[in-house]
């Protein structure tokens, strides 16, 4: 059912906009990028393994059958935990060199190479509703952009977190293709994204025990800041972005991210108090626009769910 599929990808996207506000507090309070990333995948790790332990006791199966996973599909989903790893490394540390909103929104790049991927890689057609939908979105995107004089200022250090935001961003948008186009696709949801996460892992640590050292939060409410990413942006989000590309590929998934920066905006300005302008208004009205074109459009009953 193709309205379910856009509803599990809308609430991926604003369970991922959650990220700033809950990383912002964590630097604020002297955790490293890696550090607050070992912990946020490992807490996912133990919440989703918890979890499937729960539902596979309640359904009479032992902890074998729950997280059996099929060896021929194990080097896939390495490859794609080391992908979304990378993808959230490069997002978090993009936070230390231009302001969060602005990293948050210029990842919207993702649904743009997500297509592009589709389409150079795998030959899926792009209607042009899809192109305008796009062009829209990028347009409300660019207005939620913090701006002085009308431009954005641009300097070295800006210069260089774009670069990373849009390592980011294409990560990401490989993360989507893989899910959809290989063999992890056939895995159980919930039981794929363990396994990613666990794997993921492993990048956070062997950056820690090389490049940066290991920082705690300070104050002991900042444990419930990682054990929140843990859940919301990486548990949820993961989950449910798995279900929608199996209903309406990843193209559509990809731009259905779009309400990833209007939560990051509509949570700041209740949570951290920051204020909403009328520029950045609009460009959520934008946003919100691309993204009822693409959920209300006609679909025929035959289309498959990787078309455009």
């Amino acid at each position: 059912m193709k309205l379910k599929g856009y509803l599990y990808a809308a609430l991926s996207a604003a369970a991922y906009g959650t990220n700033p506000i809950f990383a912002k507090p964590l630097y604020a309070d002297g955790m490293n990028p890696d550090s607050v990333l070992l912990f946020r995948y490992l807490l996912a790790v133990a919440v989703l393994g918890l979890t499937m332990c729960f539902n596979g006791v309640k359904r009479g199966n032992s902890l074998g059958a729950t997280f059996r996973v099929n060896w021929h599909n194990m080097p896939q989903l390495v490859l794609l935990s080391f992908v979304m790893a990378l993808s959230s490394l490069t997002l978090f540390v993009s936070y230390n060199y231009i302001p969060v909103g602005i990293a948050s929104t210029l990842l919207f790049v993702y649904p743009i190479l997500t297509a592009l991927i589709m389409t150079l890689c795998f030959h899926e057609r792009i209607s042009w509703l899809i192109i305008i939908s796009l062009t829209v979105a990028c347009g409300g995107i660019a207005l939620l952009c913090p701006m002085q004089e009308g431009y954005i200022s641009i300097s070295g250090d800006f210069l260089i977190g774009l670069l990373i935001v849009m390592l980011s961003g294409l990560s990401y948008a490989i993360y989507l293709v893989g899910l959809n186009k290989t063999r992890v696709r056939t895995i159980a949801t919930m039981t794929g994204t363990f396994y990613i996460l666990l794997f993921g892992t492993f990048l956070f640590v062997v950056r820690l025990l090389l490049f940066s050292p290991l920082t705690l939060p300070q104050h002991g409410i900042m444990w419930l800041n990682l054990l929140a990413l843990g859940i919301f942006p990486t548990v949820i989000s993961l989950i449910f972005t798995a279900k929608a590309i199996q209903h309406i590929g990843s193209t559509h998934t990809a731009l259905l991210g779009a309400l990833e920066p209007v939560t990051a905006v509509v949570l700041g300005y209740f949570i951290l108090d920051e204020a909403v302008s009328g520029r950045e208004a609009i460009g959520m009205i934008l946003i919100l626009s691309a993204v009822s074109l693409v959920v209300l459009r006609q679909r025929k009953p035959d289309s498959s769910p990787s078309e455009g």
